[in-house]
């Protein structure tokens, strides 16, 4: 398989989407020129790569969630809080805990803690309505922050944890350079084993749960089991974000445990396409977009000169963008359509429609049908 077919199969899938691609493919290459022209540092060019992989991680677990099984969660910066606090307490020397364990220990406690809290979480609630489950994901984000506030002999409370130390120092690049190519990494690994997932039985039988779960009963599947899978996966992606984080920031303190976190991850996922995994990674770049480009505003010097401070209005800009996408594009940049079917059976299924169109009389032109000699090429 070629490059460009690949890409074709699993990217772009109509002109609109070749568009998308087409505009972010601009505005990557401008910030390239614009760090070749002294204009943008590369220490900062890196830590916005770092800074979209970690939030395409946090859309993609929500993706499961909500995407996949209609599962809503608002605790994503619970989640995210409590891999980042399992990563900084094991591997920071100086915090509580003072164990200075390697940063590997620090990712297989944020996944077992997560893990253990979904498991927790899901129990009383996913037997039951999703609203449920909202309120209860809602309730658990502000009781893990107040724990972590309050809870000092064990979490340093308000004075947060320091020390951090970075991700595979040993590397011959710049500490820039090396987060934001483990967070491309652990973005593909997550981004394909969730690709794979959705496509087999498993993940359709979350897409039937979401549209129908009284229907996935009929049908004799462990709707609850199912539910507490893909809750329990998606809660531990957001986990593993968040151990990252602690590694990038090298610290860490509950107020980066804001319920702005969670409103953040739904928008990119809303703006991607519900259900899409190349919507949740592009709407993941798009909301920091915003959310970074927007504090430059006022060194513009026409919005400097009106005398008007425009940075903090970054949430009135997603607004707007929300309103836009649900105007001229309803599913989201990139929906899901047919990412459930492997690109052979779609190869196999085009195969069979020409040759049914063939057998017919027809001449298949472009995935079109037009009359064959029966008829003398004229419609009836």
């Amino acid at each position: 398989m070629s490059v460009a077919t690949w890409v074709n199969d699993t990217l772009v899938r109509d002109p609109t989407e070749r568009r998308i691609f087409a505009a972010l493919a601009v505005i990557t290459a401008l910030l390239v020129v614009g760090v070749f022209a002294g204009v943008i540092g590369p220490r900062f060019l890196l830590f916005q790569v770092a800074l979209v992989g970690m939030y395409a991680l946090l859309s993609l677990g929500l993706n499961v969630q909500w995407g996949y099984a209609g599962l809503i969660n608002f605790s994503v910066a619970a989640f995210w809080g409590l891999g980042a606090y399992s990563a900084a307490l094991l591997t920071a020397p100086n915090s509580p805990l003072g164990m200075g364990l390697h940063p590997v220990f620090g990712f297989l406690a944020a996944i077992v803690v997560s893990a253990l809290v979904a498991i927790l979480i899901g129990i009383p609630t996913l037997r039951l309505r999703e609203d449920y489950l909202a309120i209860a994901s809602l309730g658990l984000a502000e009781v893990i922050r107040l724990i972590i506030l309050n809870e000092r002999q064990w979490t340093a409370g308000s004075s947060g944890i320091s020390g951090i130390p970075s991700l595979l120092e040993w590397l011959p690049l710049t500490g820039a350079a090396t987060t934001a190519s483990i967070i491309v990494v652990l973005l593909a690994v997550s981004y394909l084993f969730l690709r794979r997932i959705h496509r087999s039985p498993w993940g359709r039988v979350l897409r039937t749960i979401r549209s129908d779960e009284d229907l996935a009963k009929a049908l004799g599947k462990d709707t609850y089991r199912f539910k507490m899978q893909a809750f329990v996966v998606g809660s531990v992606v957001m986990a593993i974000a968040g151990a990252f984080y602690a590694h990038l920031n090298l610290y860490i303190d509950p107020s980066d445990l804001v319920p702005l976190t969670t409103f953040y991850i739904w928008i990119a996922v809303i703006l991607g396409g519900t259900g899409s995994n190349r919507g949740a990674v592009v709407g993941a770049a798009v909301v920091i977009a915003i959310r970074e480009g927007t504090r430059f505003l006022n060194d513009i010097a026409f919005i400097g000169n009106l005398g008007l401070d425009v940075a903090p209005l970054r949430l009135l800009f997603v607004g707007v963008l929300i309103i836009l996408i649900m105007r001229y594009r309803q599913d989201g940049l990139l929906p899901p359509k047919d990412e459930l079917i492997w690109p052979s059976a779609q190869k196999e299924s085009s195969a069979a429609s020409r040759g049914a169109a063939a057998s017919d009389g027809g001449v298949v032109t472009d995935g079109t049908t037009s009359g064959g000699p029966s008829d003398g090429g004229k419609d009836q």
